[in-house]
């Protein structure tokens, strides 16, 4: 078979186009943050910002990006086999390219890959230092560790054995006051995939600290998040936003949106709502979001909480169709995300005091003696010292900013 895209169409790259309407624009313009996606289907986390006059969209591979949570300069990501922690390196986010400084604002690094192999890790949260997993493949909440794939810390009562099946589809997971305290469940099976027999009605919310089900009769339930005292969830399956009061039982559906929900998190009086349309029908076929609407949309809507209506839709109109996670960075227009493919994630030196860019020059080959300032001649060991120290770039709080020495060139933009 032959490797030239142009023989082999599955292998050509996939072409992602996006379309911001003008009520998101005029949104994400005041907000004072970005927004962080999760695309498993496309391989992508997307970075959507501002720049002062337009939306910026930064696309970054990874693979199967599922889950994703930030607290202040750090932010983790369930990938098919990992666990990614990255913290955020500000200081050196402003000379990521030195031919556009200023350009990023924010700059999260690679710092810690937990190897847990496919746990199909949907949500995560961090809870205080600790950092709680929805281990979807094992039916369970677990921590990671240093010593195994991972540690199991909580099950569903209705779930028996802990075994790589899927049972239930435990998929979200929602904290109080740094507590684990709500998941969701695509159903209450104790049998391998069976929750896909009553998918359209089978979903349910679960009180992990008292192990009730307070909430049942969902269509595919993700992404509950507990906000002003209130559980917010999405009822994937019929596109409905609802809002659950624990306390009263009373459930309210805020809005319906055009597409199967994934993502949601808050900004002030609105809420970011992830949408998927629907690919594959074994799984996602014969839900009421399908009857509600001919034509689902992928992207994100800003729902005002206020009112229940749309203001604003962010939309991918080619190339990725079903997302996962939504989160917003505040106070960061245009965050940087590097992967390990990128050299700047192996350039940028960061220290508890400093930071440096280390970015060495063209490798210059001379038969020639080396010679240091003096003119004395030194070793070639010595050379090569001389020559990474004069293409550091120095940074630290409040200090200045030297740019020395030939760079990587990296448009920061290109798939």
């Amino acid at each position: 078979m032959s490797n030239n895209p142009c023989n082999n169409p599955a292998a050509a790259p996939v072409q992602i186009t996006c379309n911001a309407d003008e009520a998101f624009q005029a949104w994400i313009a005041q907000a004072g943050g970005s927004l962080i996606i999760s695309t498993y289907q496309a391989g992508k986390v997307a970075v959507v910002g501002w720049d002062g006059s337009r939306v910026t969209l930064l696309m970054r591979q990874f693979d199967k990006p599922l889950g994703m949570c930030i607290d202040a300069n750090r932010m983790a990501l369930a990938t098919r086999n990992d666990i990614w922690l990255m913290s955020n390196a500000p200081t050196l986010a402003g000379d990521y390219l030195p031919q556009r400084p200023g350009c990023y604002d924010a700059l999260y690094l690679p710092r810690v890959t937990y190897h847990t192999g496919d746990l199909n890790t949907h949500d995560l949260a961090f809870a205080g230092d600790d950092l709680i997993l929805v281990n979807t493949r094992f039916s369970c909440l677990c921590r990671l560790s240093s010593d195994f794939n991972f540690e199991p810390i909580w099950k569903p009562p209705f779930v028996t054995d802990l075994v790589p099946e899927d049972r239930c589809h435990l998929n979200g997971l929602a904290l109080v006051e740094d507590r684990v305290k709500y998941v969701t469940a695509l159903g209450t099976t104790n049998e391998a995939g069976t929750w896909r027999q009553h998918k359209a009605d089978g979903g349910v919310v679960i009180d992990v600290e008292t192990n009730e089900i307070i909430l049942d009769g969902l269509a595919m339930p993700h992404s509950p998040r507990w906000h002003e005292g209130k559980l917010w969830l999405l009822n994937s399956g019929a596109g409905e936003l609802l809002r659950l009061d624990p306390t009263s039982g009373r459930t309210e559906v805020v809005c319906g949106l055009p597409g199967y929900l994934r993502g949601l998190c808050f900004v002030g009086p609105y809420a970011l709502v992830g949408l998927c349309k629907i690919r594959e029908k074994h799984i996602f076929g014969g839900l009421p979001i399908q009857e509600r609407c001919k034509k689902l949309l992928s992207g994100v809507a800003v729902v005002d909480l206020r009112t229940g209506v749309e203001a604003g839709m962010f939309e991918f109109t080619a190339g990725c169709e079903e997302l996962f996670e939504v989160r917003f960075l505040p106070q960061a227009r245009r965050p940087m995300i590097l992967n390990l493919d990128r050299p700047a994630a192996r350039q940028a030196m960061t220290n508890p005091e400093c930071s440096y860019w280390l970015r060495p020059g063209m490798e210059i080959r001379d038969s020639a003696p080396a010679k240091n300032s003096s003119g004395e001649n030194v070793s070639p060991e010595q050379s090569n010292i001389q020559n990474v120290a004069a293409s550091l770039s120095y940074s630290t709080d409040g200090g200045p900013q030297h740019p020395m020495g030939n760079t990587f060139p990296d448009t920061g933009n290109q798939f």
